[in-house]
């Protein structure tokens, strides 16, 4: 028999796919929006748009100093996206390299 964290940790797997299988299915930007909007609170989703504008920051070549008083991203913060960019799962590359220079 499976014991109450076991179970907690198998709902929160699969809420975890959910969330994702929701991202997904969003047709277009206004959906992203609207549901972006209702799912974060307002320092979730600038903690969010703030790390994706790093991203495309860090692919132009601009130093995290730069980056830092561009956009008032820690450096730290700065740092952090700059480790996955390099060796994170690849989901901002992938995502980076699809939209290339929209990003």
């Amino acid at each position: 028999m499976k014991d109450k964290h076991e179970i907690q940790a198998e709902a929160l797997r699969e809420a975890e796919t959910s969330l994702y299988q929701a991202v997904v299915s969003l047709r277009d930007t206004g959906e992203c929006h609207d549901f972006f909007h209702d799912l974060c609170t307002p320092a979730e989703l600038q903690a969010l748009i703030d790390r994706w504008a790093v991203v495309g920051l860090l692919r132009k070549g601009l130093t995290y100093r730069d980056i830092n008083d561009r956009t008032g991203v820690s450096v730290t913060t700065v740092g952090r996206v700059a480790r996955f960019l390099a060796e994170g799962y690849g989901g901002y590359r992938k995502v980076a390299e699809r939209l290339g220079s929209n990003l």
